[in-house]
């Protein structure tokens, strides 16, 4: 009777990976190609042109008063409107992965509503919503309250396009992590707020600063919500992406490409401090796990 042997572990690991090697380097070269083709040669293109006719030129047309204003307004627009869906999300998040109730389902559902659904339509809907003639646009006339065309028309518009970001990276952070720790707390005698933010923050502050780096990128450089609901008046309601639009149509390249430097460059910072707070959330992840 023949005794069968066991295999080992190191042989079990390599009889997962069947793949000849040319074969790897195959598709590794191609993924490379394909990320230059994509990535790399556009972000590059970006910068030779800003930078064609010397750094003088460049960081003239970027002191241009309307461009300057489009940079002041994408500052303000992303400051307002983070932080609002900051809130919203923890709040939304907390509710839905802390609390069963009637409508959770629902209410997720519409947590996802703006990934489905085009921004051009998100900023169409302001316009149906809170236009000149309907009853709402006619109630804000006759208060002297003008949202669109107007800075608070871009703030609503920039927050129904990036509210998703912050809530759905923490609920399934906090599904993970369940009501444990929450519960522990209120029964040693903490209140909501304490449990809150002595507990329930602390274990999410990786994902929520990770949902709230992903919400400000998107929101600086939202184009299609945001061209809809400003009346593209110059020197008042045209952010970065807007300003860049109208430079270019207007063959101004070197100013175009200037603003799209800016926008460019806050992507690549995104980029690398996502991998950043990438790395450390799951080292975090990691640790919770052993423990």
């Amino acid at each position: 009777m023949a005794l069968e042997t066991q295999a080992s572990p190191a042989s079990k690991a390599r009889s997962v990976v069947t793949e000849h090697r040319w074969a790897r380097w195959t598709l590794i070269v191609a993924s490379l190609v394909f990320l230059t083709l994509i990535l790399i040669l556009p972000l590059t293109a970006v910068f030779v042109e800003a930078f064609r006719k010397g750094p003088t030129a460049f960081f003239t047309a970027l002191q241009d008063a309307e461009t300057f204003s489009a940079i002041r307004l994408t500052l303000i627009v992303a400051g307002i409107s983070v932080p609002l869906n900051v809130v919203f999300g923890v709040a939304a998040a907390w509710a839905i992965a802390k609390f069963e109730f009637k409508g959770k389902a629902f209410l997720t559902t519409l947590i996802d509503l703006p990934f489905s659904v085009s921004p051009v339509i998100s900023g169409l809907v302001f316009v149906l919503l809170l236009g000149a003639n309907t009853y709402l646009g006619q109630w804000l006339s006759a208060h002297s309250i003008k949202v669109l065309f107007a800075v608070p028309g871009l703030i609503l518009a920039t927050m129904f396009v990036t509210f998703p970001f912050v809530a759905r990276e923490l609920i399934p952070l906090m599904q993970e992590q369940g009501t444990g720790d929450e519960e522990a707390a209120i029964s040693l005698g903490a209140s909501g707020w304490q449990t809150f933010w002595h507990v329930t923050l602390p274990n999410i502050k990786w994902g929520l600063l990770y949902g709230v780096l992903l919400c400000n990128a998107r929101a600086m450089g939202e184009f299609g919500a945001v061209s809809v609901v400003s009346g593209h008046i110059r020197g008042q309601t045209n952010t970065m992406p807007l300003q860049v639009e109208i430079l270019y149509n207007e063959y101004n390249f070197t100013g175009a490409f200037a603003v799209a430097t800016l926008l460019a460059l806050l992507a690549l910072v995104t980029l690398v401090l996502k991998t950043l707070l990438e790395m450390r959330y799951s080292d975090e992840i990691a640790a919770s796990r052993r423990h």
